[in-house]
């Protein structure tokens, strides 16, 4: 699957994530900005790398501004994101989920 424009999905908010996806060629590279980088960084970039496989992404950078998102969340925001770039809105993954 292609991704076909940059996409954003998620706010700010205490508790939430904004992933930020756009075109890649290395594979998925992850840049995580988050004040609990230290104790869960691995398993947030862990669950928005094995998302986007299986959603069919290969090749994406993304760009993740967490406040202490739980890892549904952090899974849906990536989901939402990679059908807003991928432009495959109107057709959900409901097996990612």
């Amino acid at each position: 699957m292609d991704i076909k424009s940059t996409a954003i999905a998620g706010t700010l908010e205490s508790s939430d994530i904004q992933i930020t996806i756009s075109k890649g060629s290395n594979g998925v590279e992850i840049e995580l900005d988050s004040d609990v980088k230290k104790q869960f960084g691995d398993q947030i970039e862990k669950v928005i790398t094995e998302t986007l496989n299986q959603f069919g992404l290969t090749d994406a950078k993304i760009k993740a501004v967490d406040k202490g998102a739980l890892d549904c969340v952090v899974k849906a925001r990536t989901l939402a994101a990679a059908q807003r770039a991928t432009d495959t809105v109107d057709q959900p993954a409901w097996e990612v989920l």
